[in-house]
């Protein structure tokens, strides 16, 4: 109920059940009690608001900083407590060992005291180390064989990417290995054998595409370039021509400029004194074999402008003292020859006439070829032996007409070597 109290315009909230507390009686209110409808409401509800919050933190000062500092300098500069001597262990559980530190290489003061640390049985084992180019003693696939399954996939999934430049790339790994060996800085290069074996295991061909009949042009311009230096130095030329022509003079598109650049490096050269001592009998003979023995890889063109060169190497073979080089090249001139002929009797059945025609005139190489057909007469075709037996029966007539006017070695070394073959 609101009343009003003498004063205009003023209105009071009359509390239901609220007694009068105040002395005055009569019904009185404190003037402090009376307070706005709106404003009474308001105070009531931000009381509530403020006793449901937690109590505030009080903000921390530049002083708190500086007293936690102290505080934390002051307990490092604590000591740990002493373990009393009587103090018994742990009958549970045994005292973990305290691991092993890492042994750390500590610095020398002065380099006397590094001399006398110095360990040199270390020293000749780290120097007698040397990267193993084909890595034989290890499996034929390591180190590629290390990787786990997820880098291997990983690997060929970036390989099947990049098959474009993977021929490039590949070129590049083997290039750069060998140009870090020669460096000899000791690296084992494995980074570049792992990159060529997971090349070459997922694509196989890839190895043959760089092979020289495959890459021509680039052969060719590598002979070229080091053939420049023959043109000025025979000896340097003949190895040069030996190292990386005579190996690719099979080799339909390269066997055409070996040949060439032979021809012109022999003729270019009259004096070939300086090139003696370079081609020995396992250099000749391949050559011999290219000039001389038929189906070859060689032309018949290339055949004979090879045999031109024949007399000049030749020369260069046997050196200035032929005298005490020839013997070492009587063996494979044996077997050469001696099979060259062999296989003639056995292809072309001509050739037993031939021989027989020639026979009295060249006894002593007939003397060779007969022993040598004796030797090797149980595993010579049957056709050729029944053949042979006609010839060698012509030759033991020839040899009795011949035996009361010539008297030589041959004859004689004819008729026992005619013997021994049957």
């Amino acid at each position: 109920m609101a009343s009003n109290n003498g004063s205009a315009g003023k209105w009071e909230v009359v509390k239901k059940g609220k007694k009068n507390t105040s002395a005055t009686g009569g019904g009185g209110k404190n003037p402090s009690d009376k307070k706005p409808v709106a404003g009474g409401r308001k105070a009531l509800g931000e009381s509530n608001i403020l006793a449901s919050r937690p109590p505030l933190k009080m903000s921390e000062t530049i002083y708190d900083s500086f007293e936690k500092m102290a505080k934390k300098q002051n307990k490092e500069q604590v000591p740990p407590p002493a373990e009393t001597e009587n103090k018994k262990p742990s009958s549970s559980k045994p005292p973990r060992k305290p691991q092993p530190s890492p042994v750390s290489h500590a610095t020398r003061k002065t380099l006397e005291e590094s001399f006398k640390t110095l360990d040199v049985a270390d020293l000749k084992q780290q120097l007698a180390r040397k990267s193993e180019p084909t890595l034989s003693s290890y499996a034929h696939d390591y180190p590629y064989c290390l990787a786990g399954k997820e880098l291997k996939a990983v690997i060929k999934a970036l390989i099947g990417r990049c098959s474009d430049i993977l021929p490039d790339f590949l070129d590049h790994c083997v290039y750069t290995m060998l140009r870090d060996m020669d460096r000899q800085s000791g690296e084992p290069l494995h980074g570049y054998r792992v990159c060529i074996q997971a090349i070459l295991q997922d694509k196989p061909r890839m190895a043959t595409q760089n092979l020289p009949e495959n890459r021509p042009v680039k052969c060719l311009t590598i002979m070229w370039a080091l053939g420049q230096a023959g043109f000025y130095d025979l000896s340097q030329g003949l190895r040069v021509w030996l190292g990386i022509m005579l190996p690719v003079l099979g080799v339909k598109s390269l066997s055409s400029y070996a040949i060439a650049y032979l021809e012109r490096l022999l003729l270019l050269h009259a004096n070939l004194t300086k090139g003696f001592g370079i081609m020995g009998p396992k250099e000749f003979f391949p050559l011999l074999d290219f000039a001389f023995m038929p189906k070859n890889a060689l032309s018949s063109g290339l055949q004979d402008q090879l045999r031109r060169l024949y007399p000049r190497l030749k020369a260069l073979a046997f050196g200035a003292k032929p005298e005490s080089t020839l013997h070492t090249y009587l063996p494979s001139f044996l077997s050469r020859l001696l099979g060259s002929m062999t296989e003639c009797l056995c292809v072309d059945v001509q050739s037993l006439g031939v021989w027989r025609q020639l026979y009295t005139k060249h006894l002593p190489q007939s003397s060779l070829l007969l022993n040598h057909l004796g030797k090797s007469w149980k595993i010579l075709p049957p056709k050729l032996r029944n053949n042979l037996e006609e010839t060698i029966q012509s030759f033991r007539v020839t040899n009795e007409e011949m035996k009361d006017t010539v008297e030589c070695q041959e004859l004689q070394d004819c008729n026992t070597c005619a013997r021994t073959c049957r």
